[in-house]
């Protein structure tokens, strides 16, 4: 799925309006009701919601979820911040709509109760213009924010940097529409005491997805996002140049190639694992069993010789490379059987080590695939990045990242100089994290959509590894080992955490749940 930055969204809505054609109330229309019909299945009616509208679109929208919960029965009070005539079009006509609306509802209640206290009881719409119209906001209210949309061009402060802080203080839960207001899209939010950003529990965002979304920096403002789909039209998302995109389920199936019925192991390549120390062994264990699960022909594991009875015992499908050294990785095998090579779990930084890294990366003629201890070495070492064959893939935590390529002030520089090491090396980078961020060497980057908390365990970056090893042995191209090996890392940790939970989870559970990846994959599950 493509990521549209803020001004081709803006041409998709147009393109949509003039295309479909629909009027833009009625693509308004379409988008509140969306985000109506989570509200009705997610929030009791029983409490109270208050929905504050700025005088965009955004508010616009959050005036046309007031109207149809109240049609529905929801207790809500509405609060805006600028009266008609300085609201955009179609956020006027949803006010002057509610407010016909309420006139009606109250003169029925009226005439039926005939009571001054109904009238007081009545949900109301009004304006606030200072600190003294705030509402009281309880902790078990709702709050519907509508303040601000994704086209925010500066930072919120004064008046409405105080209504935000409102909300924040209140203990209330924060449902946001389209985009926590104050949160800036396409670049990193500034910082400073003057500038608020609401912190939403759920933000209900209009397909497609906004980039900052994917950035840890933007948990706290975001908190659970839900992707809702207003029928813009996909044959304009379709012709949009874009450089971001998320990763879905039907990006990698149909990189998948079905095996021949008389298929035999040469034809799915010999991978290399060059991996574990003493003390580390486990390591090696689980990248293997990892890249035997992923499909390979053969397997290969070079390691020390303190690793012999380990590996044999643990993973006998696996073939052994007995390295010359009794705790490390110290000498370079032949390569020439193998079609692909992967380096770095659990060999530890000794000098004996590194010099064997130095080495075999001015050997190895096919790309490389890099992890934790590997990259870790090169941090230290620099300039034998020059020297590493084009094509290869590293798949450092953000720790591991940050010894690379330095330290960076926000996650938006973070993917940049991420995106420019993978350009200047014409490697292919998988930054770790809760979106999995994977750059190209042309500039592209793509979003995981799988994995869970639960994988926040050792180890389970070795699994990666493997993943990735076993499948370019197979003759898949680095991006396809990359986006394929990452969705299936992420996918076989969800079917774990389906059974196991967070807490219990642990890394040769994915490995377990790798059939049922793939299974999934090829719509068997």
């Amino acid at each position: 799925m493509k990521i549209l930055p803020i001004p081709l969204i803006r041409k998709a809505d147009a393109y949509t309006i003039e295309n479909e054609p629909i009027a833009e109330i009625d693509l308004m229309e379409r988008a509140a009701s969306s985000c109506f019909h989570w509200i009705e299945k997610n929030i009791s009616p029983d409490r109270k919601i208050k929905v504050f509208c700025g005088s965009g679109n955004n508010g616009g929208d959050g005036l046309a979820i007031a109207r149809m919960m109240l049609g529905a029965g929801f207790m809500a009070d509405v609060f805006t911040v600028s009266p008609p005539e300085k609201m955009s079009e179609c956020c006027r006509v949803n006010f002057e709509t509610m407010q016909t609306m309420q006139t009606m509802q109250t003169m029925q209640t009226m005439q039926a109760m005939q009571t001054m206290q109904t009238m007081q009881e009545m949900q109301e719409c009004r304006k606030m213009e200072n600190y003294s119209d705030f509402p009281a906001i309880g902790e078990m209210d709702v709050v519907i924010d509508a303040l601000f949309g994704s086209g925010l061009t500066r930072p919120a402060e004064g008046f409405m940097a105080e209504v935000i802080e409102h909300i924040n203080s209140s203990g209330a839960l924060v449902v946001a529409i389209d985009v926590p207001s104050g949160l800036f899209i396409d670049e990193t939010t500034p910082t400073g005491k003057n500038h608020s950003v609401i912190r939403a529990d759920y933000t209900l965002t209009f397909s497609p997805p906004k980039l900052a979304f994917f950035f840890p920096e933007n948990d706290k403002f975001i908190g659970e996002w839900k992707l809702l789909d207003i029928g813009l039209m996909q044959e304009f998302v379709d012709s949009a140049i874009v450089r971001n995109f998320l990763l879905e389920k039907g990006d990698v199936s149909q990189i998948l190639r079905k095996r021949n019925k008389f298929a035999h192991k040469g034809n799915f390549g010999h991978a290399l694992l060059i991996c574990g120390s003493t003390g580390k062994m486990g390591a090696a264990v689980l990248a293997a069993r990892a890249c035997l699960r992923s499909g390979p022909g053969l397997v290969t594991i070079h390691v020390p010789k303190s690793g012999i009875t380990i590996l044999q015992t643990a993973v006998p499908e696996a073939m052994l490379g007995i390295d010359a050294g009794m705790d490390c990785f110290t000498s370079v095998p032949e390569l020439t059987a193998f079609s692909s090579i992967a380096v770095g779990p659990g060999i530890g930084k000794s000098s004996q080590t590194a010099s064997a890294l130095k080495i075999l990366i001015q050997e190895t003629k096919i790309p490389m695939i890099f992890d934790a201890d590997a990259i870790n070495l090169l941090s230290e070492n620099k300039t034998w990045l020059g020297f590493i064959p084009k094509d290869s893939i590293f798949t450092p935590h953000p720790k591991e990242f940050e010894r690379l390529v330095g330290k960076s002030s926000n996650d938006f520089e973070r993917n940049q100089i991420q995106r420019d090491f993978s350009h200047k090396y014409q490697c292919y980078m998988v930054l770790k994290g809760a979106h999995s961020a994977i750059t190209t060497p042309d500039g592209r980057c793509f979003f995981n959509s799988t994995g869970n908390p639960g994988m926040a365990t050792g180890g389970s970056g070795d699994v990666l590894t493997g993943i990735i090893a076993g499948l370019r042995a197979q003759a898949y191209t680095p991006l396809e080992c990359c986006l394929l090996g990452v969705y299936i890392h992420g996918l076989a940790g969800d079917f774990a955490a389906s059974t196991q939970g967070f807490e219990a989870l642990i890394a040769n559970d994915i490995t377990e749940n790798m059939g049922k990846s793939f299974q999934f994959l090829y719509g068997k599950l």
